[in-house]
This record gives structure tokens, C-alpha cells and sequence, in this order.
């Protein structure tokens, strides 16, 4: 795809041009020549539809590569689909292009939404560009299949369930300490965790068949959790002391003076895009167990026997 704009070329032959490939053939998109898609049904299956947006200087650096942020844009929005426990096919785009941003930008950052949209087998069905006086902003609207009355919900959860999350957690906020200098990160390994979280999509069948509530952790596991309590009308009990924690992030905590609180930092952090969800007995491989359900409406936080005064839980855009 070359990166240089043809001499006269407008909006319309530039998305001909850098996003037209992108669509896989995809009928329903024709080709993004209209004003609309066709989204075909599946008999079967409900259609999960989500979105998300990604602003420079809230969600990613200023200065950051192209190609990143469209693909980071990607994998927010799949993870979303994820928590959901559906299979990606379909997504439409909007993205606004500030002043400066070259046409070589452009093709990078078409060239980065690409190769993550071939990678998790989803295709571009149709969207907008415009340009904005502000920073980068896009978003994207994702779409999945999941058998039909099967989408895991915040709400479901259940008085005795397990709390239980994916993977580790703490990586995207130190990642994000990471790529503004403030911590050490010699093979780049917590930056990249920032830079391009791995959507869940693997956990999806484990979770059709064990979760009774879900949610991706984007705004910081306790918020997330907090937010299925909240939606299911539950309290949680979750105990820090559990929290899996990546290699990096244990020698992180391990230079910390106040463990506790380091902890509770890296639990009410976003960008681990990892799942939190409830579960009926002990929780399924791939998963650890950081809690409990129980009655009321309380987000209640330990370190062991210890409460801790969990004032921040997560991020908020107000």
C-alpha cells in the first residue's frame, strides 16, 4: 500500500484506497460504496454489538506509532466482544484525522487496522473519516455472533459465586509507567502489554459454559468487578493477596515499600484487558480466583485479613 497520496486525491478515493482491501469481500459491505452495510442473520445466534473510542493523550500517547493505535483500537473493541463470550466477524469505523497527521500516517494507520482485522478474522463493513482541529480520535463498532440467549451479561451473578479474572493483572498500568519513563522496562515486554492488550477470545466456550456474569477489565478490576456487582444487584469480597501477577509486576511489587497499596494500584488500574466474571464453584483453568459474591451492594477490598480503604476503584472519564 504505497504511502504517499496520490496528486487530487479526495476522502472517497482515499478510503477506496487505504480501506476498501480491508473489507475481506465482505457482500454486505459493497465494496464502501454506499452509505450502508447489510449484515446478513445467522440463524441461531444473536448479533453482540459493542464500541468503544480511543482518544491521543487519554488513551495512548501523543506522538505514538500509527499503526499501534489502530491496532490497539482494534483489540479494546474485541475485547469487549470477549467478556461476552462472542465470535468477532464484522466492524465499521470512524475515525477523525487531526491537522499534521500525513498521508503516510494515514496509510500506517490503515496498514496497522489490517493486519490486526485479518489476524482475528474480522472484516471492515463500513464507517467515516473526517478531520478535527483536536487530537486523534476513532472509534469502532464492533460486531459478533454468539449462540442464540447465550451472551454473558454483567448481570447474572449470583450469592456464593466465585469471583475469578484472566491472565494477570497490573501489566497495562505499569506498561503505561513503562512508555512514560517512569519505571524500568529494559526488553520493552510491559510497554507492549500497554501498547497491544490480547483480546480474550480464547475464553469465550469457558465462558458460555461457567460464567454466570462477565466483563473485560478496561477501567481496572475492581471498578470491572464493581460493575458486574452493580448489574446483578450483588456485593463482592475481593482479596488483593490473590491478584495474579505477571513476573514483571512481582518485581515491581517486590521494590515497593507499601505492598498493600502497590496492589491495590495495579488492581484499580485499566488497560489489562484481561476477564472478570462470576462462576458457580471453583474457578475454570485459565483462571484465578480473587474473591466472592455475597449479599448486598458493597465492593468490599482485602489484602488478606487486612480491609483496605479502596477510595479509587478504576478510571472514570468524569
Amino acid at each position: 500500500m504505497p504511502d504517499a497520496k496520490p496528486p487530487g486525491e479526495d476522502e472517497f478515493s482515499e478510503i477506496a484506497r487505504l480501506f476498501r482491501p480491508l473489507t475481506g469481500g465482505a457482500a454486505g459491505a459493497f465494496d464502501l460504496m454506499d452509505d450502508a452495510a447489510v449484515v446478513p442473520q445467522r440463524p441461531g445466534f444473536d448479533l453482540v454489538v459493542t464500541k468503544d473510542a480511543i482518544v491521543g493523550g487519554v488513551h495512548f500517547p501523543v506522538g505514538e506509532a500509527p499503526d499501534l493505535i489502530a491496532r490497539k483500537l482494534v483489540r479494546v473493541n474485541l475485547s469487549d466482544l470477549a467478556a461476552k463470550a462472542a465470535e468477532p466477524f464484522g466492524c465499521f469505523l470512524a475515525v477523525a484525522w487531526p491537522k499534521g497527521f500525513s498521508a503516510a500516517d494515514r496509510a500506517a494507520f490503515a496498514r496497522g487496522l489490517g493486519e490486526d482485522l485479518k489476524a482475528f478474522g474480522v472484516a471492515l463493513l463500513g464507517g467515516d473519516t473526517v478531520s478535527t482541529p483536536g487530537p486523534f480520535t476513532a472509534s469502532l463498532t464492533a460486531l459478533g455472533w454468539v449462540p442464540e440467549g447465550r451472551m454473558v451479561r454483567r448481570a447474572g451473578a449470583r450469592v456464593g459465586d466465585t469471583v475469578a479474572v484472566s491472565g494477570t493483572i497490573g501489566d497495562g498500568a505499569l506498561g503505561l509507567a513503562a512508555v512514560q519513563g517512569e519505571i524500568d522496562d529494559a526488553d520493552g515486554w510491559l510497554a507492549g502489554r500497554y501498547r497491544l492488550p490480547t483480546p480474550r477470545l480464547d475464553l469465550r466456550e469457558t465462558l458460555r459454559d461457567r460464567a454466570t456474569a462477565a466483563a473485560d477489565v478496561s477501567d481496572g478490576l475492581i471498578a470491572d468487578a464493581g460493575h458486574i456487582g452493580e448489574a446483578s444487584g450483588v456485593g463482592m469480597r475481593l482479596d488483593l493477596h490473590r491478584l495474579p501477577v505477571s513476573k514483571a509486576g512481582r518485581l515491581w511489587l517486590d521494590a515497593q515499600p507499601d505492598r498493600n497499596a502497590a496492589l491495590l494500584r495495579l488492581a484499580a488500574s485499566g488497560d489489562d484487558y484481561e476477564v472478570v466474571c462470576t462462576v458457580g464453584g471453583p474457578a475454570p483453568e485459565g483462571f484465578t480466583a480473587i474473591g466472592e459474591v455475597v449479599a448486598g451492594s458493597e465492593i468490599e477490598v482485602f489484602a488478606g485479613p487486612s480491609k483496605l480503604d479502596a477510595v479509587h476503584k478504576g478510571w472514570r472519564h468524569v
